[in-house]
């Protein structure tokens, strides 16, 4: 496909990342055209998480440069227009707090931190509640709900954002049929509404059904482009290497 004349929701030039001395991301180049829905895949510990956490800046790259729409910027200058569902496991579930409150946090980055939430906000929070199936929770604390119903909440929190561009790391991770059917047609609703979507994915099987980009990774970007020209047999051999067993069951 010709990217010349695409518009881009973010591009990320010369990214560097380490941990301790030691790059977990290196000279990253990454173009993501506005309203598409990109999955990133690659072997584990191959800088996926860490690639998104470095576009929202929770992450001080070694070097490189991020940029949104046009702009140079960050995930916190740009909150506004930007929505984030990370993975399960890094949230503090005992958090006091109900499924109300968790999605009106979604409603802050337009309200204010020190502003009381308005009829419009709680109004957004039940139809953002009711959209990923859970209005009748909205009571309950989110130390209460299964895996794939805590996924859901911070979903509808993202969704409460009315963001631009939505970063997902492996929504799908541990959640049950039904929640990631849910979760798929959310992902093809916010393309429908161009909005520009990248997931952290791990399920090499689904990404053709689920995905018009893919962004293949291990260190450094493999390929990335539309999903029927780079998802291929010899771009997986390079991200996963030594995988080939698993290549042949999905290629």
């Amino acid at each position: 496909m010709d990217m010349k004349g695409m518009e881009h929701a973010v591009e990320v030039e010369t990214l560097t990342v380490a941990y301790d001395a030691k790059p977990v991301l290196w000279d990253v180049n990454l173009k993501v055209p506005k309203g598409t829905l990109m999955a990133v895949v690659g072997p584990n510990g191959a800088g996926k998480t860490t690639l998104i956490k470095a576009m929202l800046g929770l992450l001080t790259p070694v070097t490189g440069a991020i940029c949104f729409s046009g702009g140079k910027g960050d995930g916190h200058a740009l909150k506004n227009r930007i929505g984030y569902v990370p993975q399960s496991g890094s949230v503090d579930w005992d958090f006091p707090a109900t499924v109300q409150d968790v999605v009106l946090m979604g409603c802050y980055g337009k309200l204010g931190w020190f502003r009381r939430p308005r009829k419009a906000d709680y109004e957004l929070t039940a139809q953002m509640l009711k959209k990923v199936g859970m209005e009748q929770y909205a009571s309950r604390q989110i130390s209460q709900l299964s895996g794939g119903q805590q996924q859901r909440v911070f979903l509808a929190r993202a969704l409460a954002q009315e963001a631009e561009i939505y970063f997902m790391d492996e929504p799908f991770k541990g959640v049950d049929a039904q929640t990631e059917k849910a979760i798929v047609l959310l992902l093809k609703e916010l393309k429908e509404q161009g909005k520009t979507v990248m997931v952290v994915h791990h399920d090499l099987q689904t990404v053709a059904d689920y995905f018009d980009w893919v962004t293949l990774i291990n260190l450094r970007v493999i390929a990335s482009g539309p999903v029927e020209e780079v998802f291929h047999e010899e771009n997986l051999k390079m991200a996963y290497r030594s995988t080939g067993a698993l290549l042949r069951s999905v290629v």
